[in-house]
């Protein structure tokens, strides 16, 4: 005989914990509609901004990558931040939750292609291709030197490789995906150190393309996609 359903309220969920870079976001974000801030107008200097919000620095950088990945400003070396059409729209707290939900996913799928289009430009790359490898990491380098953090640059060697591979159908699959794979090189090379570490693990992929060597290729890609994957967001969340 079938008990009776019982009557007990389903109890609530768990209120989810905001972390201070979420909410010092969010401090932003509302900041920015209560001074009827625009598309194209700068925040105020991180050092002054830090002061007005009560928190470090690092914490601050963190909030403004967190801003950046959701497409609410743009962070320009030598021009400070910059508010884009986004800011005043985008619910900041669950947009960057959104963002941290989905990026284990987009780490998984950004290693089995970028690591299998590594393999293939090993095999199929041409002189002009190798050109536009290195002439990528040139790039990267000057921007690191200038003190930035190399994304232009840092897209521009996984397109050069991309086109190295000559497989229509994987190219098309990391053009469906290229906004979210921007979102972790956003969150990556933000990280103190970052970009000098990637620049290095660029260096090792180009090497195994210019000598030819598939299997070299595919591990070096790997490893790059697993350091780039080490985040902190993820690791706050493990």
């Amino acid at each position: 005989m079938d008990s009776p359903p019982s009557n007990r309220p389903v109890p609530p969920r768990p209120v989810l914990r905001s972390r201070l870079y979420e909410q010092v976001a969010d401090q932003i974000s509302t900041w920015i509609m209560e001074n009827g801030l625009l598309p194209g107008d700068r925040l105020p200097p991180e050092r002054e901004l830090a002061q007005r919000l009560g928190v470090s620095r690092a914490t601050l950088s963190q909030a403004l990558v967190a801003l950046e990945v959701i497409g609410a400003v743009v962070v320009r070396h030598g021009d400070g931040t910059v508010l884009t059409g986004r800011a005043r729209t985008a619910p900041v707290m669950e947009a960057i939750r959104a963002h941290a939900d989905r990026l284990p996913e987009i780490i998984e799928a950004r290693d089995a292609l970028e690591s299998k289009l590594a393999a293939l430009a090993a095999v199929r790359r041409t002189d002009a291709d190798l050109a536009a490898i290195q002439a990528a990491l040139e790039e990267m380098e000057r921007e690191i030197d200038a003190g930035g953090r190399g994304v232009e640059a840092d897209e521009q060697f996984h397109g050069a490789i991309t086109t190295a591979a000559r497989s229509e159908l994987l190219t098309q699959m990391m053009a469906a995906i290229h906004d979210l794979i921007r979102e972790t090189r956003l969150e990556s090379l933000s990280q103190p150190g970052r970009p000098r570490e990637s620049l290095a693990g660029h260096q090792r992929v180009a090497d195994a393309i210019a000598v030819g060597d598939p299997d070299a290729a595919a591990l070096a890609m790997h490893e790059h996609v697993m350091l780039a994957s080490d985040v902190a967001l993820l690791r706050e969340q493990s």
